[in-house]
């Protein structure tokens, strides 16, 4: 089933980019455009909106269940400790990359582009780090608010409460725990149900961008979205070289293991679709389901990779196209900012560009800078909700790997049951 998803979504958007240049080609009237790539992106938006109905209540199940098998406190506290360690240094990692990269390629320098008015807005809120915001924040009002609303970091932390009261309270909530491995079972098969979409929302999703966007624009931002990506398959090496560093032979084999995850994500621009697949190919990889629904969940909040290349490099870029010159010791001011900003706004619709504003502004750039990369940043959003992917895949193994407890592995692909 999984290889044969991967080849419907790879058909899925080749069969997308054909019929969005088709469009973009035929129709030439903007608002009758407009209305028809509006009908062909409900199947994105619908398979979307399928993904947050299952996000929450499998990162529950998954995760309250972890916590009740890792037996003690303490085994938790280990591996939370770890985790936040390993997220800082990769995010610090990709910020730095992010920074060297547009440093050494330059692409706002002379980029041959139509630069918005200086005092243009790109009407995003701007949003300021507030420790006290962040931290409160953390802790839900409601479970079922949380829930509602996808609040990733505010379930995990109801679900730690949850697994560290199962764990204390012992045989008397074995039939608690059953009930909830249940719910994991029941939430894996209505995944399985809903992937079976995404093929469908691949296509849509891809005609939508190349129809309204047109071919022409990535070319126009071909040098600034070729380094971008360029830099990203080196930050996939950074990591992937430094997981078989620590877990050695199989961590090569783990780009296969993910495929389908990272094709998701690239091709919806989404990284939270390719939670579900990316929770059992950890799994069939070897990294134990208490590890995987841990790291996973925190990773969304703490571990983006992507993003976080991004908002350096994006940042120096606009930087670069309206000739503002920033120092070596500004540069590391703004890495150390977006250290600190990237983390207080989890959750916030286009959080990249929402930080990317907020430090534009504390460095003087014009903000209507960001109107030149909104142009393409779906195209750009691909490669980090992929990387996302990545990195947290990354995370997840090498944690099981510090704790001792990487599983056999198992075939990458899931064979159908045989015919009867």
């Amino acid at each position: 089933m999984a290889k044969r998803l991967t080849l419907y979504i790879l058909f899925a958007m080749v069969a997308g980019i054909i019929l969005g240049i088709t469009l973009n080609r035929t129709i030439s009237d903007p608002e009758t455009l407009t209305n028809v790539t509006g009908h062909i992106s409900i199947l994105t938006d619908l398979f979307l909106r399928l993904i947050k109905m299952i996000i929450a209540p499998l990162v529950f199940a998954t995760l309250v269940s972890g916590i009740a098998h890792m037996g003690d406190t303490a085994a938790l506290g280990r591996v939370g400790a770890r985790s936040i360690a390993w997220f800082i240094g990769a995010s610090l990692l990709s910020l730095t990359l992010g920074l060297i990269m547009v440093n050494l390629f330059q692409p706002g320098v002379g980029a041959d582009l139509v630069l918005p008015p200086e005092g243009a807005s790109a009407g995003l809120a701007q949003t300021e780090f507030s420790l006290k915001q962040f931290v409160t924040h953390l802790v839900p009002k409601s479970f079922f608010e949380a829930m509602a609303t996808n609040e990733i970091l505010q379930i995990v932390v109801f679900s730690v409460f949850t697994g560290v009261a199962i764990t204390a309270i012992g045989e008397r909530a074995a039939p608690l725990v059953r009930g909830i491995e249940a719910l994991v079972h029941v939430m894996l098969q209505i995944t399985d149900y809903v992937m079976r979409f995404a093929p469908f929302a691949v296509f849509a999703a891809v005609t939508t961008a190349l129809a309204e966007q047109g071919p022409g624009i990535l070319i126009s931002f071909g040098k600034f979205m070729g380094s971008f990506y360029l830099s990203m398959i080196v930050l996939w090496i950074v990591l992937l070289l430094l997981c078989w560093l620590i877990v050695g032979g199989r961590s090569k084999l783990l780009i296969r293991y993910i495929r389908e995850p990272i094709l998701l994500a690239f091709s919806t621009a989404s990284s939270e679709a390719a939670f579900p697949r990316t929770l059992e190919a950890l799994d069939r990889f070897g990294v134990p389901p208490r590890i995987a629904s841990f790291v996973l969940p925190l990773g969304y909040s703490f571990n983006l990779d992507g993003s976080m290349i991004y908002c350096t490099f994006a940042t120096m870029f606009i930087a670069q196209a309206y000739g503002v010159e920033l120092t070596l010791g500004h540069q590391i001011t703004m890495l150390l900012i977006l250290m600190v900003t990237s983390k207080g706004i989890a959750g916030v619709p286009r959080a990249s560009l929402v930080i990317i504003s907020s430090t534009l502004a504390f460095f003087d750039i014009p903000e209507a800078g960001l109107l030149l990369i909104l142009a393409v940043d779906h195209f750009l959003d691909m490669g980090r909700s992929a990387t996302n992917v990545v990195g947290n895949a990354v995370a997840s193994v090498v944690i099981a790997k510090w704790e001792g407890t990487l599983d056999p592995i198992e075939p990458a692909e899931i064979e159908p049951p045989p015919a009867p």
